[in-house]
């Protein structure tokens, strides 16, 4: 066993139970003739129009219902861990339903967190966030279409920087927010942890949709909570109002950041990826 655990880590792994997809095209012209691939940007699309519309209106319904001087009571509604679960619960049921049509992005950081780790080629990954933020752009349309003064008076759902806190604290927030939602998204997908916890079922969405919940909890504060672009923009286009679109930068910055940072943390060092290219550390792998 442990002869067989040695021989793995020096870089053979003929012995390995699981099967790593062969990585992506950079450039893969040939999708764009099938129809799986336009399947799958029309599930992220509504996807995230879904995603939008339920978690926007759970937004404004809090704060119209904490509003005192709407005749509201300061712990009514959800309160902010109900919008955590908002979030979190929504991106649990989207990624289950779309995750075998599309893989279940909904985020554009996710998207070029997967793009970078060649999990995705570069037309798809710019096809799905173009149809994710067309996608978040029509959500929350809906969502002011159907209430539009309480959308006016509540601040549409946006995201901007909170009083009291600088836009590095922000961007800080992002990054890491991000991060721990794409390494998330990994983990909970990668083949080798599948193989391996084969006797333990795990459901890649419950994670992913813990992960979006947690940093909710966390970041609500301090940004409103980010951690994609697409729902960043999607409110910030339809509320336009100064605010959200002078911090807007924020909310594309640190995501692609905390993403990037993601990916490179679980193929390079997680999944040893550096270490399969270069063969080994060791210059002579029988010492």
């Amino acid at each position: 066993m442990a002869k067989d655990v040695e021989v793995t880590e020096r870089g053979s792994f003929s012995g390995k139970d699981y099967h790593d997809p062969p990585p992506a095209p950079l450039i893969d012209a040939e999708e764009l003739t099938k129809w799986s691939f336009y399947r799958a940007l029309i599930a992220e699309f509504i996807a995230t129009l879904l995603f939008l519309y339920i978690t926007v209106l759970t937004v404004i319904g809090y704060k119209h219902q904490s509003d005192l001087k709407a005749g509201g009571d300061l712990c009514g509604g959800v309160g902010i861990l109900g919008i955590a679960w908002a979030f979190g619960g929504m991106i649990f049921i989207l990624v289950y339903c779309t995750a075998g049509i599309s893989g279940g992005h909904i985020n554009p950081a996710v998207t070029f967190g997967l793009f970078l780790a060649r999990k995705v080629s570069l037309i798809r990954a710019i096809m799905y966030m173009v149809a994710q933020c067309l996608g978040a752009i029509c959500g929350v349309g809906l969502v002011k279409a159907f209430q539009k003064s309480y959308f006016n008076k509540y601040g549409g759902g946006a995201n901007s920087l909170a009083d009291g806190y600088n836009k590095g604290t922000g961007l800080g927030a992002e990054i890491i927010g991000t991060f721990v939602l794409v390494y998330t998204v990994f983990s909970a997908t990668d083949p080798k942890r599948n193989a391996r916890d084969s006797h333990v079922p795990v459901l890649a969405p419950l994670p992913i949709g813990f992960a979006v919940f947690m940093v909710h909890l966390a970041t609500i504060p301090v940004t409103g909570t980010g951690i994609n672009p697409a729902r960043s923009l999607g409110a910030a286009v339809i509320y336009n109002q100064d605010k959200p679109w002078d911090d807007h930068w924020i909310f594309w910055v640190g995501p692609f950041i905390g993403a990037a940072i993601a990916a490179f943390y679980h193929q390079f060092i997680l999944r040893a990826g550096a270490v399969k290219a270069l063969g080994s550390f060791r210059s002579n792998p029988n010492v």
